[in-house]
């Protein structure tokens, strides 16, 4: 499929309600790419309409599902799931997905958009964040693992897409003996990567769609973002 022409440019938004959306700005406006890139940090309708794609930064999912719904972005959100590019990381997988487990009281709002079901804080609390070297399928450069940041990081619980969706790709794994002793489906000794657990994807592509479990935002390393514009951004605007 072919990619823009260098003069046209490419419009991405960051949901800038809560959470780490300077750092996802930051990276952008570094990229080096052969298409220009416009950042746009989207807080209203209006900002939503600009876009080309969108990212949903880490944060706390919640509460940027409610300041969604006050600023009347839930809608629009859906809308534009359903139809463009969208990144989620962290709390943006979170929101993303088809369902959760381990929501608060009162439940949780989701835009929808990739088929996995996921469990908030899946690997417990701040105090367990951890960090951990990444293999990431088609990366620019991928021989040098990307520095993966997890924090209140949800866990993929299962994949269940339907016969009419797009198909799930596995872009990131991570070690098994890496999950909580709670989460692990397959022995340790058995197989540490094995693919019929889930939990050990840390991220995925399901058609125009990217969701990473982590925070590739908070490192100075630019290629997830690459990655994104690249492989889910471009050929959608083409």
């Amino acid at each position: 499929m072919s990619q823009p022409r260098r003069s046209e440019a490419v419009t991405v938004g960051i949901l800038a309600l809560q959470g780490a959306f300077v750092e996802h700005q930051a990276i952008l406006q570094k990229l080096s790419l052969r298409t220009r890139l416009h950042v746009v940090l989207v807080r209203t309708p209006e900002d939503l309409q600009q876009c080309d794609a969108l990212i949903i930064p880490g944060g706390e999912s919640t509460t940027i599902a409610l300041l969604a719904r006050l600023a009347g972005l839930l809608g629009p959100l859906r809308e534009f799931v359903r139809v463009k590019p969208v990144w989620g990381t962290c709390a943006g997988a979170i929101l993303l997905a088809q369902s959760i487990e381990g929501a608060k009281k009162g439940g949780q709002e989701l835009l929808g958009g990739i088929s996995v079901t996921v469990q908030r804080n899946g690997w417990g609390s701040q105090v367990e964040s951890f960090e951990a070297p990444l293999e990431v399928e088609g990366m620019r450069d991928h021989e040098r693992p990307f520095h993966g940041v997890f924090i209140r990081a949800p866990v993929i619980l299962s994949l269940h897409p339907s016969p009419s969706d797009p198909p799930i790709q596995i872009v990131s794994r991570i070690s098994a003996s890496l999950l909580p002793r709670t989460q692990t489906l397959v022995p340790l000794d058995e197989d540490d990567t094995d693919p019929r657990d889930p939990r050990t994807i840390v991220a995925l592509r399901q058609g125009r769609h990217l969701l990473s479990t982590f925070h590739p935002e908070l490192t100075k390393d630019d290629r997830f973002h690459e990655y994104f514009v690249r492989e889910c951004v471009l050929p959608s605007v083409a």
